[in-house]
């Protein structure tokens, strides 16, 4: 309590102003009124686990669209380098997206992303090379 009324009081109530603050808020909804007042968070603007699992389900499937039609549609000979260059891109937008949407300037995002996955896909081919794989399907 003393500390709800501490935040209140630093935000420009008086000290009897800030405790009754508090003590109503707090009768009300304490986890409300501690969210609200520590934090800039309300209750109901969290995101759910299900929304969160919906959009991470709905990016991968986005994400993985453009490599996979690649993979599927061109011709063998030119599938392994064309889907290396479709999952650069793919990631580029992945990059390009995330920033946006998080308010960044693009430029690192989206080279922090693309230079790590084009060391996973150097780092896969060179794997399966080694395990004797063909890299076509």
């Amino acid at each position: 309590m003393a500390e709800l009324a501490g935040i209140y009081e630093s935000k420009g109530l008086s000290a009897g102003t800030a405790q009754q603050v508090a003590v109503e808020l707090t009768e009300h909804d304490a986890l409300a009124a501690h969210l609200e007042a520590e934090l800039g968070l309300r209750e109901d603007a969290v995101v759910s686990p299900v929304a969160a699992a919906g959009a991470s389900a709905l990016a991968f499937t986005l994400g993985a669209l453009l490599p996979l039609l690649t993979i599927l549609l061109l011709a063998a000979d030119i599938r392994v380098p064309a889907t290396f260059v479709a999952v650069l891109l793919a990631l580029a937008g992945t990059g390009y997206v995330s920033a946006r949407i998080g308010g960044n300037p693009v430029k690192r995002p989206i080279l922090r992303i693309v230079i790590g996955g084009a060391l996973a896909l150097v780092a896969t081919f060179l794997i399966g090379s080694l395990l004797g794989t063909t890299g076509v399907l």
